[in-house]
């Protein structure tokens, strides 16, 4: 005679979740820090591109203001919604300063 062998999950329940429950889970509503943050990443990926912006100079040893402003003096049109984040963060270097002069690249 031979016995039967169970697996050792077989002595456990199974547990399934519903079907809207799952949909809750894949597409959970953004709370305000999540919204901060995916914000603050969309605008340094806007200075990072400024920086390796080759058309308006430079970014080395100078702000992302400085560069800016100096862009702006020798016509180059740099964008106007660069220089309204920058004057909106003065006090954090990250946003002041380029990716060359904090070291990240």
């Amino acid at each position: 005679m031979t016995t039967k062998r169970g697996l050792i999950t077989d002595s456990f329940k199974v547990a399934k979740k519903s079907k809207k429950r799952e949909k809750q889970e894949k597409s959970p509503t953004p709370t305000p820090s999540q919204q901060d943050a995916a914000t603050a990443e969309e605008e340094m990926r806007k200075l990072k591109q400024f920086d390796l912006d080759w058309r308006f100079g430079p970014c080395t040893g100078i702000s992302r203001l400085q560069r800016w402003e100096r862009a702006k003096s020798h016509g180059l049109d740099p964008p106007e919604e660069i220089r309204e984040l920058l004057l909106e963060t003065p006090a954090y270097p990250e946003y002041s300063l380029s990716a060359a002069l904090i070291g990240n690249t």
